[in-house]
């Protein structure tokens, strides 16, 4: 059997004890992210939902609450991802081999759950609101709503220059700048109520708001069930893979392939390949630079089989 570890480093050992079975792990570790964003994002934020909160009860605005609920949606988006980056260099234990790195995607499918909860309550709220409308301080929607926009806007440029090289940044910015634009709508909603009076406007923006936090809590949702579920990753398509290792010098067959998401942001495989020939001294690091660079897949194991399926106890 051969071993073949690829670290950050490039350094490799290889061992065989001529069994016609090889294995190759590679392991991955990355330059921890600007953690003081999401910090700064994070308490900004949640400064600003417990303010949006308090004075939508208030000011009687089913609007304003409902933003408030889209707003903390992404604080704990933000709290995701910075918790995403911490836990990330945390050490693995004899336990816990794969290290915390899961814990996060657990707390997606919770809070998505939890948003669910919060939706409801809010569209029942603003249903019942519609039927019996209360007067509306819509100068003081308008007021908090514009706070909220500057402060969404403030933390969404943040995150600006990094999001073209890192998913969490580039997820963080797209929030952020989605809850700005959401808080715009609820300054003028409460315009229009300024100058119509019609208070029946608010609980409808409110409504809107729940239908567009419900639209990205079911997508997350879904994202972190499947993740739990050690589904294949969105964006990967589990034949191209197989395609691409078949591809590989000297490989004839593909089997017992698996593809998992080890946290929100890492991909691993795992695959049986079967070949005719020995294992040349760049085959593993070929195969893992291959795969990193068309699917994003930094954690690989391969076992090398010399007699195909019928060969293999696992198949």
């Amino acid at each position: 059997m051969a071993h073949d570890h690829a670290h950050h480093d490039r350094s490799e050992h290889d061992h065989g004890s001529g069994d016609g079975h090889g294995e190759s792990h590679a392991h991955h570790h990355h330059a921890p992210p600007e953690d003081w964003r999401y910090a700064v994002g994070l308490i900004a934020n949640l400064a600003f939902v417990v303010l949006e909160f308090s004075y939508g009860l208030i000011s009687h605005s089913t609007a304003l609450v409902a933003d408030a609920g889209h707003n903390l949606s992404d604080v704990l988006g933000l709290g995701l991802a910075g918790a995403a980056a911490w836990l990330a260099r945390r050490a693995a234990t004899r336990k816990r081999t794969y290290g915390y790195r899961k814990a996060t995607v657990l707390a997606a499918l919770g809070n998505a759950i939890l948003l669910v909860f919060a939706c409801g309550a809010i569209a029942i709220e603003a249903g019942r609101r519609l039927f019996e409308p209360a007067e509306v301080a819509s100068t003081t929607v308008m007021v908090v709503a514009g706070i909220g926009f500057f402060i969404n806007l403030g933390t969404a440029l943040l995150f600006m220059a990094g999001r073209k090289h890192d998913l969490n940044a580039r997820g963080a910015w797209l929030h952020m700048i989605a809850d700005a634009a959401v808080s715009l709508g609820v300054v003028i909603a409460g315009a229009l109520i300024l100058f119509t009076g019609w208070s029946w406007i608010d609980p409808a923006v409110g409504l809107v708001i729940v239908a567009v936090i419900m639209w990205g809590t079911w997508g997350l949702f879904r994202e972190s069930f499947d993740m739990a579920l050690d589904s294949v990753p969105i964006g990967v398509e589990v034949e191209a893979v197989r395609e691409a290792l078949n591809a590989l010098p000297g490989v004839v067959e593909t089997h017992h392939l698996h593809v998992w998401s080890l946290s929100t942001t890492e991909r691993a495989l795992t695959a049986h390949l079967v070949r005719r020939e020995p294992v040349g001294p760049d085959f593993y690091s070929e195969a893992q630079a291959m795969l990193k660079a068309r699917f994003g897949i930094g954690h690989v194991t391969l076992q090398i089989e010399s007699g195909g399926r019928q060969a293999c106890n696992d198949c």
